[in-house]
C-alpha cells in the first residue's frame, strides 16, 4: 500500500500542542482535525527520531520528513521507479490521433507493475513536455494543422530595363507535427495570391490537412473576431474544395500560431537572408531559388532531436494528410450585386442578364476568368461566359419578358426577307419605311402592320397595293391600308412618266444601308 502524503505543518502542530502546551492526545486530535491514532503515531515517530520541542531552527520540512518517515525497506521509492521514454510517447501521440495518455499508461503498467499511478504519470509527462524546446511545446496531431502567414520582410525584384525595384512578399506555411515548411514569393498579398499559395502548399505537401490556421489576414478574413471571425467567401470556398476547415488564430494571441511564427523566422533567415547577394528579375526565377533553399531547410537535421523536417513529414504528416481532389481549385471571386430595372447585374464593368422577375433584388455573383454565375438564395439562376468588353451587355433571351423577346426576334433583314416572300414591291415598301427612320427599329411596328395586311386581304392584293405605293412614293402603313380598303389596288397602275419622284433628304439612308456586309448591328 503506498505511503500516505503527510503534511509537515500538521506534524509540527502536533508536536507544539503536545510538548509546548501539554495537551492530551484526544484534544490534539480535535484541534488538528486528525484521528487520535495518527496523533499517537506522530508522537512515537518523533520519540524514535529523538526530536524535542522546540525543533532546531535549521530543520526544514524535507529533513523533518526524512527523520520521521524514512522510506520503508524493500519498497520502491519514486527515484528508483523506471520512467517511460516520454519522447517516444509524444511521437506516438502525434502519429495516432486516437491514442490517449490513458492507453499509454496502461501499456506502461503492464511492463512496470510497480510503476507510477495514472495521475502521477500524466503529471510527469506534462512536466517533461514543459522542459522541451519551445517549438515542441504544443501537441500537434499528424496531418491536422497547417499554419500560414506572410513574412514581414520582402525580397527585391529588379526590372531589367529600368532597374526599378519591386518588393516581393513571401508566403510561409508549416505543418504542425513535422514542421515541414513551404514558402513562395508573390508580387502582392491580395486574395488571388493568398488562395493560390494555399493550393501550391497543398500540392507541395501532396495532400491537404484538416485545419488551416491563418493570422486573421484581411485577404482571408473579412472581419477579425476572437470568437466568430468572418471568412472571405472565396477563401471559404477554396477550403471546402479541399475538405479543410479554417480556424483563424485569436487576435493578439501569438501562441495560437507559434509554429508559423517560428517558420517565418526560419524562412527570413534561411531564405531571405540567404538570397541577399543575388539579383532576381522575374518571379519564376525567384521561386525556383526559394524551392532549392526549402529543400535544404527541410532536409536540415534537428539540433535537439533526431531526424529532420523531411523525415518527420514522411513518418507523421504525409500518411495522415487527405488526398487532393481530382480537379485543381479555380480561383473564383464573389460579389454582392443588385439586378437593375433592365434585369442586368454589373460584374467588372460588364452587364449580365438574370431572369427579369429578379429585377431590383440583391444577388450574389461568382466569377472566374472564364465564367460568371449569379446566385439567388444559394441557387444558381444564371450562367454566362466571361466578357471583357466594358459597358456592354450579355443577355440571354430566356431571361427577358415575352414582350421583349418578341421585339428582339424581329430584325430588319428578317422583316425584308418576309416581305420578299409576298413580293418585290412589298419588300421595297418595308425597306423604304425603315430607311426613312433615324433608327430601323422605329419602323418595325409599321412594317409588321403591313405584313399582317396579308391575312386580312390577300398576298396578291397586298403586292398590287405595294406596287402602287412604290410608284406614288407613298410607302406607309396607312397608305397601303387605305388602298386596300378602297380597292385602289385593283386599278391600273400609272405610267412611269406620270409618277412623281419622292423628296430627297440627307437623312435618307438608301438601299445599301441594309446590305449585310456593310451594316453594323448596334
Amino acid at each position: 500500500m503506498p505511503q500516505e502524503k503527510v503534511s509537515m505543518r500538521k506534524v509540527k502542530e502536533v508536536l507544539r500542542l503536545r510538548f509546548g502546551l501539554r495537551l492530551q492526545q484526544n484534544q490534539i486530535a480535535r484541534s488538528c482535525s486528525i484521528g487520535q491514532a495518527t496523533v499517537h503515531r506522530y508522537l512515537e515517530k518523533a520519540a524514535a527520531a529523538g526530536l524535542s520541542w522546540p525543533l532546531p531552527e535549521d530543520l526544514d520540512d524535507h529533513r523533518l520528513e526524512e527523520l520521521l518517515f524514512p522510506a520503508a525497506v524493500g519498497r520502491p521509492s519514486q527515484t528508483t521507479r523506471s520512467l517511460p521514454d516520454f519522447a517516444e510517447v509524444r511521437r506516438q501521440l502525434q502519429a495516432h490521433k486516437h491514442l490517449t495518455l490513458q492507453l499509454v499508461w496502461e501499456e506502461y503498467r503492464e511492463t512496470q507493475p510497480d510503476g507510477y499511478g495514472y495521475s502521477r504519470f500524466c503529471e510527469l509527462y506534462k512536466r517533461w513536455s514543459r522542459n522541451q524546446d519551445v517549438v515542441l511545446r504544443q501537441e500537434h496531431r499528424a496531418g491536422e494543422k497547417l499554419f500560414v502567414d506572410w513574412a514581414g520582410d520582402t525580397i527585391p525584384l529588379y526590372d531589367r530595363r529600368t532597374g526599378e525595384v519591386t518588393p516581393a512578399s513571401l508566403f510561409v506555411a508549416v505543418l504542425g507535427a513535422s514542421t515541414y515548411t513551404f514558402a513562395r514569393a508573390t508580387l502582392s498579398q491580395d486574395l488571388g495570391n493568398w488562395v493560390e499559395c494555399h493550393v501550391a502548399a497543398f500540392e507541395y505537401c501532396q495532400g491537404s490537412p484538416r485545419l488551416i490556421v491563418p493570422d486573421n489576414p484581411r485577404t482571408g478574413v473579412d472581419r477579425a473576431c476572437r470568437y466568430e471571425p468572418d471568412l472571405n467567401r472565396t477563401y471559404q470556398e477554396m477550403a471546402a474544395h479541399y475538405g479543410v476547415a479554417v480556424l483563424p488564430a485569436r487576435p493578439r494571441k501569438p501562441r495560437d500560431k507559434a509554429k508559423v511564427e517560428n517558420a517565418v523566422l526560419l524562412a527570413e533567415r534561411w531564405v531571405i537572408a540567404a538570397l541577399r547577394h543575388r539579383k532576381f528579375h522575374a518571379l519564376p526565377e525567384l521561386n525556383e531559388a526559394i524551392a532549392e533553399l526549402l529543400e535544404k531547410l527541410n532536409q536540415r537535421p534537428f539540433r535537439k532531436r533526431e531526424g529532420s523536417r523531411a523525415s518527420l513529414f514522411a513518418e507523421l504528416d504525409r500518411p495522415a494528410l487527405q488526398l487532393l481532389p481530382v480537379e485543381r481549385y479555380v480561383l473564383a471571386h464573389w460579389k454582392t450585386v443588385r439586378a437593375s430595372i433592365d434585369y442586368h447585374v454589373e460584374v467588372d464593368r460588364h452587364y449580365y442578364s438574370v431572369p427579369y422577375q429578379l429585377a431590383g433584388q440583391k444577388l450574389e455573383a461568382r466569377f472566374t476568368a472564364a465564367t460568371v454565375e449569379i446566385f439567388h438564395g444559394g441557387k444558381r439562376i444564371a450562367s454566362h461566359a466571361r466578357n471583357s468588353h466594358a459597358y456592354r451587355h450579355t443577355t440571354v433571351s430566356a431571361h427577358m419578358p415575352k414582350s421583349h423577346q418578341a421585339h428582339l426576334e424581329w430584325t430588319p433583314s428578317r422583316l425584308i426577307h418576309w416581305a420578299e416572300g409576298i413580293g418585290a414591291a412589298t419588300a421595297q415598301v418595308v425597306r423604304t419605311i425603315m430607311e426613312r427612320k433615324p433608327h430601323p427599329e422605329m419602323g418595325y411596328r409599321a412594317c409588321l402592320g403591313i405584313l399582317r395586311l396579308e391575312k386580312i386581304y390577300s398576298r396578291s392584293r397586298l403586292e398590287a397595293a405595294s406596287q402602287r405605293a412604290v410608284q406614288l412614293q407613298t410607302c406607309s402603313y396607312q397608305s397601303l391600308k387605305s388602298m386596300l380598303k378602297r380597292s385602289l389596288d385593283r386599278q391600273l397602275l400609272l405610267d412611269e412618266g406620270t409618277a412623281q419622284p419622292g423628296p430627297q433628304h440627307e437623312n435618307l439612308r438608301g438601299p445599301h444601308y441594309y446590305d449585310p456586309p456593310s451594316r453594323l448591328v448596334q
